[in-house]
């Protein structure tokens, strides 16, 4: 079938560009070209303009997540949060360290990115993480891995959103399975990383450092977040994402007392790779549809046996992240959900771009575990990577073991009493890390 032939091509063609240090946006884009190219549609201008507007709300989104970022970033917010909960909780390190967990998740559940991630929240929690008592190394992998839960993690999931819009379904109803997905998995990867290194914090190192805000109003930002987040997943009262964030960054630059203009600049300047990939997948995604690959690939996948299927998933999605996370959503993630059509769709999405998400750590480009490494400063990614390997294949196997289960998984979290069961579990994991502290402080325990 010619299809097959225009599938390796465009395929092909976007390995090989990559690998020769293109910039994965461009790649997309000249692999598309190719793919219009070898299917005699010469350079269908009107389609790649249309395609390269296909992520708009998904760009919109990142570009105002960014700014917002960078707002509270700049004020000293997450800076003083983090000491703040390191001064608090230094004499319980277990728990601390689950703390911390969440703290450098926060940056990726905001913006969408593991890098924007790890280079913010990531940076500012490693000195905590090493007066914990982790090494570099295991330092830097836990801040690779909790910033990939964190990009997946509700609100902003971008590989979802990618996913779901190559077939037309909206990023609704997605929280619950997300939350249920990634908050478990960072708590293990915490426990297997650093359980065994976490000690308590000595006052004189912290005494250093606790430079407190004295100032009550660096936190209005997050609080009308929340509050806006709030209505926004509640009610019919809704402002849009991308506003949302603007208001909020508006705010954070009035009671940081920073110049908004020059702190949009900044964001917007670290964001361009991100949106640039979102601009090529959609040239990418258009092209497959109007060459016919798109139902090819659909088709054959639908002819394999299901434990081929399975393993394919698995393997696959993650591996062909190594390229980018975004491609990988958008090249197999849209073909295998619509191969597991029948099951729950949301379910498959969010499984798929958990799976999609680890992509981040696989070499040759894995961009968090690379940035990680930096913001330690461990010249060998390597050593940062094999810290993170069993949390990675844990991840691995629970992600494509949910997505296998999808219909029944998603019975479970689609109940009413899903949040109270899960918020009331994180409570009792906290004040049971709190009593392990209590007894390893006391000497109970080794």
């Amino acid at each position: 079938m010619p299809e097959s032939l225009f599938f390796f091509v465009m395929l092909g063609s976007f390995i090989l560009f990559a690998a020769v240090k293109i910039p994965i946006s461009v790649s997309l884009m000249f692999s598309a070209i190719c793919g219009a190219l070898v299917s005699g549609n010469f350079f269908p201008i009107r389609h790649l303009v249309e395609g390269s507007f296909g992520y708009l709300d998904a760009i919109l989104i990142i570009a105002s997540a960014m700014i917002f970022m960078e707002s509270i970033r700049v004020s000293g917010l997450l800076n003083d949060l983090a000491l703040r909960m390191a001064w608090k909780f230094k004499n319980k390190p277990l728990f601390l360290l689950m703390l911390m967990t969440l703290f450098i998740m926060s940056a990726g559940m905001i913006t969408g990115s593991s890098s924007a991630a790890v280079l913010t929240t990531g940076a500012i929690a490693f000195p905590v993480l090493k007066d914990l008592g982790l090494n570099k190394r295991k330092a830097g992998a836990l801040i690779a891995m909790a910033s990939i839960f964190g990009m997946i993690a509700p609100p902003i999931n971008i590989p979802a959103m990618i996913i779901g819009q190559g077939v037309d379904m909206p990023y609704i109803g997605f929280t619950a399975p997300l939350l249920f997905l990634t908050f478990p998995l960072a708590i293990i990867s915490a426990l297997t990383i650093g359980a065994k290194d976490v000690k308590v914090i000595k006052e004189q190192r912290l005494k250093v450092k606790a430079g407190f805000s004295e100032s009550w109003k660096l936190y209005i930002p997050i609080v009308i977040f929340v509050i806006l987040m709030y209505f926004e997943n509640t009610s019919s009262f809704s402002l849009g994402l991308p506003l949302v964030f603007i208001i909020c960054s508006l705010i954070a630059t009035i009671t940081g007392k920073n110049n908004f203009i020059r702190v949009s600049i900044t964001a917007l300047k670290e964001s361009i790779g991100i949106l640039s990939i979102l601009v090529g997948v959609g040239m990418f995604i258009q092209i497959m549809t109007m060459n016919g690959t798109r139902g090819f690939v659909v088709n054959y996948l639908n002819d394999l046996p299901e434990l081929a299927l399975i393993f394919g998933i698995a393997i696959g999605v993650p591996l062909f992240g190594a390229v980018s996370s975004y491609g990988s959503a958008s090249v197999l993630g849209v073909p295998f959900l619509l191969a597991f059509l029948g099951n729950n769709d949301i379910m498959v999405c969010a499984s798929l771009s958990l799976l999609a998400g680890l992509g981040d750590m696989v070499p040759p480009t894995a961009l968090a575990g690379i940035f990680a490494a930096h913001v330690v400063g461990e010249k060998n990614y390597f050593k940062v990577w094999y810290r993170a390997l069993p949390s990675f294949f844990i991840t691995m196997v629970f992600g494509t073991l949910t997505l296998y289960f999808s219909s029944t998984v998603a019975e479970w979290v689609n109940y009413s009493s899903f949040y109270p069961i899960f918020f009331i579990s994180l409570v009792l994991m906290g004040m049971l890390f709190l009593f392990i502290d209590k007894k390893r402080n006391a000497g109970d325990f080794a």
